[in-house]
């Protein structure tokens, strides 16, 4: 593509050198440019693009994207934001691909991957082709494999290219998660919704945001942006829903779901066992049906409703919604079952309020007469004032728990573990363990256990690595249990 075409509908300050010069790419890594890309000079907390610019010369940028004038005779295309507005350039380089799609927008501090695999399942039941992307990857199909992301949402380049590519496999729906920095950074500018979703809003990310007024806002971005004949689903019984719901432009349809207040979707009679959760499902406008599900926990009925209600906003019936779902087993690293006896749980939980769902949820299947031990750590490098909440709510829901590390990232896991005691009333040592080493600390939960008791090891869930503070290292929950409690290696 010519660069004045790239550029033509661009909001730019001023042209340098300009040449109307053939770009084959985009790119904002010097390390990955190739030769004929505009190299895009991103701004961030802790690096600034323009400083790489000749390593991407070297590479073969043939023109730049920049805030500020560049030593270099290339062209130069001046913006107040290349952050912002490298969704402009890449949405236009791949053809706008979302125009051609019937994108779909999950957005909330918790259950987005699971809502996102869900709606593909009752997509796909429908012998409607659907695409994912968010905190695992993308794949094309739901028993596909993933490829690797970087973030829950893609940078606007990589999120453009692939949103192309499912046009060219003859995909006609995506479904997507979408992440509040990705909202704030605008990496999802250029997006044309089809509907957009609130899983929730709890506690997460303040260190970005730092208020919860703004972490709301940066959500809204999503639904504000719907335009008419687009659908929006929220959450009824989440605190913010009465917010999301006044700022949804006029000619969308809303429609609302939920277990304790007045919705359009709602769940009554909700029963669990150690095989799944029971409830009946009833609507406004459809119709009413049982549901019996291999998942387990309250929070699992919020996204199996909301994902009802985007079938129902899609005009798939009630029943082949729910029969769907009732074959689905979940996501990796979501509730996983890892090991039978003594009942490990490997979940994602890694906020307040995921953590109080996951455990609540396990409390549920727990029996009098056992015990519900929780592992878990806080991340380093992140929102530091939910460590001693997470604490308080492990406290109170479990009767052991053992505090380890999660990814300390540049921080020492010691600090972090004391954030987290901070929240305890009370450091009784028959119930509050500490082991920094997540390695050890799993294997403590043997010592610690026993064969009736349920095991709830959270905050990492599907990832297969930690961060440390000089290295990212191999490592997984649900390998080092299985090698704990089954000895397989």
């Amino acid at each position: 593509m010519k660069l004045e075409t790239l550029i033509e509908n661009l909001q730019y300050e001023e042209l340098i050198n300009f040449e109307d010069v053939e770009i084959t790419g985009i790119s904002y890594n010097s390390q990955t440019t190739k030769s004929g890309d505009i190299f895009a000079c991103l701004v961030g907390e802790h690096s600034d693009g323009h400083d790489y610019f000749k390593s991407a010369v070297e590479c073969g940028a043939r023109a730049f994207f920049v805030e500020k004038k560049l030593d270099t005779h290339l062209p130069q295309v001046v913006v107040k934001s290349t952050r912002r507005q490298i969704a402009d350039i890449s949405d236009k380089f791949y053809g706008s691909p979302s125009k051609q799609l019937n994108l779909i927008g999950v957005t909330g501090t918790n259950g987005k991957t699971t809502v996102t695999h869900l709606i593909q399942k009752i997509l796909e039941a429908k012998q409607e082709k659907c695409a994912l992307i968010g905190t695992l990857g993308y794949k094309l199909t739901s028993d596909g494999e993933y490829k690797e992301a970087k973030h829950t949402t893609p940078q606007a380049p990589e999120l453009q290219a692939v949103l192309s590519k499912i046009v060219t496999k003859d995909i006609p729906n995506v479904v997507m998660e979408v992440s509040s920095h990705a909202l704030e950074q605008n990496r999802v500018g250029g997006c044309v919704f089809k509907g957009g979703v609130l899983t929730n809003l709890t506690q997460d990310h303040l260190d970005y945001h730092i208020t919860m007024d703004n972490y709301f806002d940066a959500k809204a971005i999503l639904f504000k942006g719907l335009k008419p004949g687009s659908f929006a689903v929220i959450n009824a019984d989440d605190e913010y829903a009465q917010r999301f719901l006044d700022i949804i432009p006029k000619g969308v349809n809303v429609l609302t779901y939920g277990i304790k207040n007045s919705a359009d979707v709602m769940a009554k009679n909700v029963d669990f066992s150690l095989s799944g959760a029971e409830f009946f499902c009833f609507t406004n406008k459809f119709s009413t049906s049982p549901v019996k599900l291999q998942m387990n926990g309250m929070f699992s009925i919020y996204n199996v409703l909301a994902a009802i209600t985007v079938g129902l906003a899609l005009g798939i019936d009630l029943n082949s919604c729910i029969k769907s779902l009732e074959s689905t087993k979940g996501v990796d690293g979501r509730f996983e079952v890892i090991v039978k006896q003594p009942l490990v749980i490997v979940d994602y939980a890694h906020t307040p309020d995921g953590l109080k769902n996951v455990l609540t949820a396990a409390r549920e299947i727990t029996s009098k007469t056992s015990n519900l031990i929780c592992l878990f750590g806080c991340g380093g490098d992140r929102d530091a004032t939910k460590r001693p909440k997470m604490g308080a709510i492990a406290e109170r829901l479990s009767d052991k728990i053992i505090i380890s590390s999660d990814n300390p990232r540049s921080e020492d896991p010691q600090q972090i573990i004391t954030d987290v005691l901070s929240g305890l009333k009370s450091i009784n040592t028959q119930k509050v363990f500490v082991e920094a080493d997540r390695k050890k600390a799993i294997q403590l939960l043997k010592t610690i256990s026993d064969k009736q008791d349920v095991i709830v090891i959270a905050g990492k869930g599907h990832e297969t690595y930690q961060i440390l503070k000089d290295k990212t290292i191999h490592f997984d929950d649900r390998e080092e249990a299985r090698k704990v409690f089954l000895g397989i290696e």
